[in-house]
């Protein structure tokens, strides 16, 4: 939550609200964060198998990387939606904590892209280096929950009203 002179300041403000509901691009991340998130589950599987077995790298290797191709398209996606609704494409006083700690989950599959690419580590190393890079994208998916819920509870009244009404 934003505090200015000590007095908390909802996460959006109307015209920041506005131009979120107009936006395009807050339909597009609607749909590529769950995607990203069943992404993250079957590939978690395969990386657990892997660490577990030994057996199925190369598809454990795959999935880490179409979890990156995803993420890479959540965030920029995610900085063109934060320019349309705050001005800014990263940074925005109301997530600037959630971006943040986006740069650390994608430094680390980025680092997994180069350590694959480049052979810096064996297949336990880079299985480890992908759970570290998973580790860090729950707890960003949980911030970016918490302020969904956040934004949700700050709704107008006539939103929560309509939307009960149509319940």
């Amino acid at each position: 939550m934003r505090q200015r002179q000590g007095r908390h300041t909802p996460l959006y403000t109307s015209a920041e609200r506005q131009r979120r509901d107009a936006s395009p691009w807050t339909l597009v991340q609607g749909v590529l964060a769950p995607l990203q998130f069943l992404v993250f589950l079957a590939s978690l599987g395969l990386v657990l198998r892997t660490l577990a077995t030994g057996e199925g790298a190369a598809i454990a290797s795959a999935s880490v990387v179409a979890k990156t191709l995803v993420l890479y398209a959540i965030m920029v996606t995610g900085s063109i939606w934060e320019k349309a609704v705050f001005g800014r494409y990263l940074f925005a006083p109301a997530f600037f904590w959630e971006d943040v700690f986006s740069i650390l989950v994608l430094a680390l599959h980025t680092a997994y892209l180069a350590a694959l690419g480049l052979g810096w580590l064996d297949t336990p190393g880079l299985m480890v280096l992908a759970l570290a890079a998973y580790a860090a994208y729950l707890i960003n998916a949980v911030q970016f929950l918490l302020k969904l819920r956040a934004a949700r509870l700050e709704a107008p009244a006539s939103l929560a009203l309509a939307a009960g009404a149509a319940r």
